[in-house]
């Protein structure tokens, strides 16, 4: 398992605002709002961080063209920031079962479709998501990724330019996730993540990829990005994009 994406609901300016782009381009974070998937309803611009990357969303539409109902409503509701957590893994189904048999809930694994041309077209993307549902005190959820094979990974990694390697900010090592959870969300954190511990007033998960999660009781919601680096001058620079922080360290 590793960190795959962060799937961020943005404003406006993050993708069209050219003081608010060049921010991000000058601490390191090479980045294209106009590239990225979309409809005439929905469109994403992706920040890429080695093989990690932010989805940024911006709904143009009231019913999304395509994307996610859920989140399109949420947007729709003024919800911005983190949505949903991506876990990349080779093992989706058996994923599902587990969790299945532990009595949590999640959705059995699909490609993800969205309609586009008036929705007269259907596009598959090459790959599986499964979701779990949003948290009780936070206000995003957990999803589980898997590429349908070598030659989709490949695929994908091509579009994954320009990445922040180029400027020596190589990958996502932690994410600090804070929060009110609830007993409920803590046990299916446990449960997500067999090996995690508790530590004072955090859930901390070691992924197999050696990335870390924290999960960090909190009255107020936000996300704290690490990120390495191997430049030293990138190194200590921080954005904000909304309630997410994103450090080089």
């Amino acid at each position: 398992m590793k960190i795959d994406h962060l799937v961020i609901n943005v404003d406006e300016k993050y993708q069209t605002d050219m003081s608010t782009i060049d921010s991000i381009r000058n601490i390191g974070f090479p980045y294209e709002p106009k590239w990225g998937k979309g409809t005439s309803g929905f469109k994403a611009s992706n920040i890429w961080i080695g093989d990690g990357y932010f989805e940024m969303i911006r709904i143009l539409k009231a019913n999304g063209g395509g994307w996610r109902e859920d989140w399109v409503k949420k947007y729709n509701n003024n919800h911005r920031g983190l949505i949903c957590l991506f876990i990349d893994t080779d093992t989706i189904v058996e994923e599902f079962e587990r969790l299945s048999n532990l009595g949590v809930s999640i959705s059995k694994p699909e490609y993800l479709k969205f309609k586009w041309c008036l929705g007269l077209l259907t596009r598959t993307m090459p790959w599986q998501n499964s979701y779990l549902p949003f948290f009780e005190g936070v206000p995003f959820q957990l999803g589980f990724q898997q590429m349908k094979d070598e030659a989709s990974k490949n695929w994908m990694q091509q579009y994954m330019i320009p990445n922040s390697k180029e400027n020596g900010i190589d990958r996502i090592v932690t994410l600090n996730l804070c929060g009110n959870y609830t007993e409920n969300d803590k046990a299916r954190i446990c449960k997500v993540f067999p090996n995690a511990i508790m530590d004072a007033d955090k859930l901390s998960v070691e992924l197999p990829s050696g990335q870390k999660l924290a999960f960090i009781q909190s009255e107020t919601h936000s996300v704290e990005v690490l990120a390495q680096c191997t430049d030293e001058k990138q190194k200590g620079k921080r954005m904000n994009i909304h309630n997410i922080s994103i450090i080089s360290v």
